[in-house]
């Protein structure tokens, strides 16, 4: 099994923009988008709570943040998936692991809602047995809950269990599940370098890594014949 995440390391999204029209909507101050990329990862509460005080572990006022969320999800679902584009590599894949029958959820911070329309839109659902959003749970990356109930639905032991990430959410939540985790180069990581992690391996692209799982089997199953 591969634990991919739905809302960056596969698309470009633009929520960035949205951020930029919610903050436009309450008269706040504008941010720099380059600033706003760096917010995105811990759940759509915490990029709009970030997005109204303007840093990283900054605090919104309660009552703000109560009007700006729903303002967000607003502009967020008219918005998904309109300007999202593939990472190359990506449905390559995803292809050769469905063919090489290997069982895939996609597990990710972004509202479930917002997840499987946005895998709808973009032609993939059909590769996901499972998906766990932001929301399915009482408890979200970096927590390995969510890593355990992918694991626990498709009936995959954690430690058998590849995930694929971008950032500290998923390899902290990864480790603490017991799963083994590489990383693509590309996503929001909150300004950190992913050859910061401490991840198995770093690959280039969902191909690389679709190629190094069968390669994995493959050897497994040879091993198991003789």
């Amino acid at each position: 099994m591969i634990l991919l995440r739905a809302d960056r390391r596969e698309v470009r999204l633009g929520g960035a923009g949205n951020v930029g029209n919610m903050l436009a909507a309450l008269g706040a101050p504008a941010r720099d988008p380059a600033l706003l990329a760096t917010f995105i990862g811990k759940g759509i509460p915490r990029l709009v709570e970030r997005a109204l005080a303007g840093s990283l572990e900054g605090e919104a006022d309660a009552a703000l943040l109560a009007r700006a969320l729903p303002l967000y999800e607003r502009y967020y679902g008219e918005e998904s998936g309109r300007r999202t584009t593939l990472y190359p590599g990506v449905a390559e894949g995803l292809e050769m692991l469905v063919r090489d029958r290997v069982p895939l959820a996609c597990v990710t911070n972004k509202a479930e809602r917002f997840t499987r329309a946005l895998l709808a839109d973009m032609g993939l659902a059909h590769f996901f047995a499972v998906v766990v959003g932001g929301d399915t749970l009482a408890r979200k990356k970096p927590d390995p809950l969510p890593f355990r109930h992918a694991c626990e639905r498709l009936g995959v032991a954690s430690g058998e269990t590849l995930v694929v990430g971008d950032s500290r959410n998923d390899v902290d939540g990864a480790r603490a599940a017991g799963c083994p985790v590489i990383c693509v180069p590309y996503g929001y990581n909150a300004g950190e370098p992913v050859q910061a992690l401490d991840s198995d391996a770093i690959v280039a692209s969902i191909a690389e890594a679709a190629r190094i799982v069968i390669a994995s089997r493959t050897r497994l199953s040879a091993r198991a014949l003789t």
